[in-house]
């Protein structure tokens, strides 16, 4: 009796064990008619925040359009196309010019937040009402250097399941002075009616 072995060429491919990569590196895949994000702080005051959405990065250190306070990337909530991006530092900066741009977000926006260094010192009660506004149930809370995260729009009926927060606490902080950096993923829903 002969059994016969069969052996695979040498140029066969051959099975992968790599993990599948989902848009911006998430650890899922979105339903349709979601955007993928992934969104993190800044690390201290040496690495800026990163805001990635449908596999886009449009806001980073290496992308240069970063910078201390709140970075804000506005994406079209039907499309997922970028808008605009912006940082306001609110340390040593003025609030006036955040406060007017939190105004004029078009409806229908999906707004992407990220602290870097310290977003707070310099909110006033007007511009935390605008973003509580946008969904945000943390900011009235957010004090001097703290981490923060958050994703919202425009139209927002309730909360926004999107945002995570680090208090600053000399003595839990990872670095010395800022607490560990704050990342959040998820599927934002596409926005489908006005």
């Amino acid at each position: 009796m002969r059994i016969a072995v069969r052996s695979q060429p040498d140029n066969a491919p051959h099975p992968t064990t790599k993990a599948p990569r989902y848009r911006c590196g998430i650890s899922k895949i979105c339903p349709e008619k979601h955007f993928a994000f992934k969104i993190s702080s800044g690390a201290a005051n040496v690495v800026g925040p990163k805001i990635c959405v449908e596999d886009a990065v449009l806001m980073s250190g290496v992308k240069n359009n970063v910078g201390r306070g709140i970075n804000t990337a506005l994406v079209n909530g039907r499309t997922g196309e970028l808008i605009e991006t912006k940082y306001h530092d609110l340390w040593g900066g003025d609030v006036a010019p955040f406060i007017e741009f939190l105004k004029k977000i078009p409806d229908g926006t999906i707004v992407c937040m990220a602290t870097y260094d310290d977003g707070a010192t310099k909110l006033n009660d007007e511009a935390r009402k605008l973003i509580s506004e946008l969904g945000s149930t943390v900011i009235n809370s957010l004090s001097f250097r703290d981490n923060w995260v958050f994703v919202g729009g425009t139209g927002i009926k309730t909360k926004s399941p999107f945002e995570q927060h680090i208090k600053n606490n000399k003595d839990t902080n990872k670095y010395e002075g800022w607490p560990e950096v704050v990342e959040m993923e998820g599927c934002i829903p596409q926005k489908l009616n006005e």
